[in-house]
């Protein structure tokens, strides 16, 4: 068997792509990002970019699966690798946005000691493991767009689950991070948690929703990945769009609803904690 052919049979579908189920997701996700957009603008919530280009990369990749069902079933390579490498990156930077979002609870709540990891470290250190699960995830997506023998299609589906597993390793942990922080914070509340008008109870228990949909959108990722091409995950596109796309778009509109401005509102703070706070804002935590 020729390079060329080990190569066809890894990155061609095993079913004819649904058109219809792509675009229906790509207005989905479009009208979600587009909403964040202005959300984000209109609110001045900097931190949350991350959270909007990963909804961009949603969208674009079921542009490049909606294209791969155009083309079926001569499939090409380049709408593949765009709908692959995109909806998979995407949740990475949902997760980032997501663990900057504890940070600012913490210090809002003026919940320090209630917090086993430092607020200023705590963005810093999840987020370290959501890029180098980001570049994981990259590396071994490029390697597998590559792969030109079996080996190097091994290697780029190993890549790929390590830098899943990292992601699921690190939200595990973030879990029990803000599991700890609440548990403390309610059983010693601070002075600034029963005093400030802002709903930072309803924006955990947002947060506990989405790190879940990730949690279970990582974990069938790394399931679709090691059972490998005669498994019944790749075979199959429902799950895809069970597991994956339905999840995101719902964590995605969870934030729509709930969206993280109402925590960091000049309005419920004074000029001096608001400054605090900006100050926080400008070095990412």
């Amino acid at each position: 068997m020729s390079d060329s052919t080990i190569k066809e049979a890894f990155v061609l579908y095993h079913y004819n792509p649904s058109k219809a189920a792509a675009v229906i997701f790509i207005l989905l996700f479009l009208g979600t990002s587009l909403y964040h957009a202005f959300q984000l603008f209109r609110n001045k919530t900097w931190y949350f970019i991350p959270f909007l280009i990963g909804g961009f990369f949603e969208t674009l990749g079921y542009c490049g699966r909606a294209k791969s069902a155009s083309e079926s079933p001569d499939w090409t390579l380049g709408p593949y690798i765009m709908q692959s490498l995109l909806t998979l990156l995407g949740p990475t930077l949902f997760a980032a946005s997501i663990y900057m979002i504890l940070g600012r609870i913490i210090r809002l709540t003026d919940g320090e000691e209630c917090s086993i990891i430092r607020a200023k470290w705590l963005t810093k250190v999840f987020v370290m493991g959501d890029v180098l699960s980001f570049l994981a995830q990259s590396a071994g997506g490029g390697m597998l767009a590559q792969a030109k023998s079996a080996d190097d299609q091994k290697r780029g589906t190993n890549t790929i689950t390590g830098g899943l597993g990292i992601q699921v390793v690190f939200f595990g942990i973030f879990i029990v991070v803000a599991g700890i922080f609440h548990m403390r914070i309610t059983k010693n509340p601070t002075v600034k948690s029963m005093s400030i008008p802002v709903p930072w109870q309803r924006y955990l228990l947002i947060l506990y929703v989405a790190s879940t949909f990730i949690m279970i959108r990582s974990i069938f990722r790394i399931a679709e990945y090691v059972q490998g091409q005669d498994g019944a995950l790749l075979k199959t596109e429902v799950y895809l769009y069970i597991f994956d796309a339905t999840l995101m778009f719902l964590t995605m509109v969870i934030f729509n609803i709930f969206h993280p401005s109402a925590i960091i509102n000049k309005e419920t703070l004074s000029k001096g904690e608001w400054a605090g706070q900006s100050s926080a804002q400008s070095y990412g935590v």
